[in-house]
Formats: C-alpha cells, sequence, structure tokens
C-alpha cells in the first residue's frame, strides 16, 4: 500500500519518538492490521518524554494518544481485539 512501512501509515510526520515506540510495540502485533497516526496539535501540558495512553474503542479498533514536549497527536490503530492492545499499552506504560 502507497505510504505504508510495517502497517503504520506514513502520510503524516510523528511527534519525537511516536515513530520507534510504533515500530517496536504496536506494529509488530499479530492482531494489529494498521496504525494511522493523525495530525499534530500543540498541547499546553509540558514534559520531554514520549507518554502514549488508550483512549477508547472505535469500530474500527482503538484511538491512542500520544504526548511529547507540547505535542499532542493521535493515532488509529485498527485491529479486531481492541481489549488486547489495550492490555499491551497498559503494561508498556507502566
Amino acid at each position: 500500500m502507497r505510504h505504508r512501512k510495517r502497517k503504520i501509515k506514513r502520510q503524516h510526520s510523528m511527534i519525537k519518538g511516536l515513530k520507534e515506540f510504533l515500530e517496536e510495540n504496536i506494529s509488530v502485533l499479530d492482531f494489529v492490521d494498521g496504525v494511522i497516526p493523525g495530525e499534530i496539535k500543540v498541547g499546553s501540558a509540558t514534559g520531554e518524554n514520549l507518554v502514549v495512553r488508550y483512549k477508547y474503542s472505535t469500530l474500527s479498533g482503538a484511538k491512542l494518544i500520544a504526548r511529547s514536549g507540547s505535542s499532542v497527536q493521535e493515532v488509529f490503530v485498527v485491529t479486531r481485539y481492541p481489549e488486547k492492545l489495550k492490555e499491551v499499552i497498559e503494561k508498556l506504560t507502566k
């Protein structure tokens, strides 16, 4: 598919550290069919480290929120098992 590499859509840029996080932890999962990063927005919070949180389930999978510095980015994950993805995200963020 066009603009995809390792299940990750590469049409938009990604906030600092997100590409590596998605490649190493999310796209390698058997039950994940695709990862679609959304646009980058400026938030009010500060912090250097990347923080990824599970937001909620969607019709096609799940929505994640990634924060790095003052930048915020939505990430949509296409999967039939959003509960499994939620468990993985919770383990990674502990």
